[in-house]
């Protein structure tokens, strides 16, 4: 089990660094660590999960369940992430994660939070600017859902998940990232059909731009991709829980 201070996401630059009061606070929150194979159900809808979870490593999705049973995506998780706030502060999951890979985690009790936001009101902040930041999400993937064709959705979403693949060095050495979900993922995601998703895709696979198979992600043309999604999608530095 890692210490807090040993924690092998402090090396990327993404994330804030963490004081020493930082350190001690987490490491005082943490209950322990958990490995989860993939497909395995970490928060369900409606229920009041007693715990908390960063990230260490692997990648999720999260979703909602429609009254007829479907399941409707609405973003992605990566490491760094931090998971469940959403049961301590409503009482109950809005929406469901599941692991889309292996995945391990460090777990916390849903009692700190309160420890957090009373010992350490910076803490606490970080806390909040995480919630606003999923808000924030939602929202740019609403504007791109609503105001952009398909090629410009498909381009938006693949190079934000490529950013944020690369930012917790998930690239290798000629720059391909790991993308484990499946088409139907984006498409829900970005509200398209599977069939205009899967179209889409094979047009920027044939314009030599980007190529998402066998479950890697690879940009041969980041400029382009970046013109056809409107951004950079460039990601700010954010806090570590």
């Amino acid at each position: 089990m890692y210490k807090c201070k040993n924690c092998p996401l402090h090396r990327f630059d993404y994330f804030d660094e963490f004081s020493q009061e930082d350190v001690e606070l987490t490491q005082s929150c943490k209950a322990g660590e958990m490995r989860v194979e993939a497909g395995t159900p970490l928060l369900a809808q409606g229920a009041k999960s007693p715990q908390l979870f960063t990230v260490l490593s692997g990648m999720g999705v999260r979703y909602r369940t429609l009254e007829d049973g479907q399941r409707q995506v609405v973003n992605f998780v990566y490491p760094g992430d931090f998971l469940g706030l959403q049961a301590a502060v409503m009482d109950e999951m809005k929406h469901s994660v599941e692991a889309t890979t292996d995945m391990h985690l460090c777990v916390f009790d849903r009692k700190v939070l309160w420890k957090i936001y009373q010992s350490s009101p910076e803490r606490g902040f970080d806390l909040t600017w995480l919630a606003a930041v999923e808000e924030h999400m939602v929202a740019e993937a609403l504007t791109s859902v609503g105001q952009q064709t398909a090629l410009e959705r498909i381009s938006w979403a693949l190079l934000r998940l490529y950013n944020r693949a690369c930012a917790v060095g998930l690239a290798d050495e000629a720059g391909v990232v790991p993308l484990p979900f499946r088409q139907q993922d984006l498409a829900d995601a970005m509200g398209l059909s599977l069939v205009h998703t899967n179209k889409t895709l094979a047009k920027l696979r044939s314009d030599n731009i980007a190529d998402w198979s066998d479950g890697r992600l690879q940009l041969m043309d980041r400029a382009k991709i970046a013109d056809l999604a409107g951004t950079d999608a460039d990601l700010e530095k954010r806090p570590l829980i």
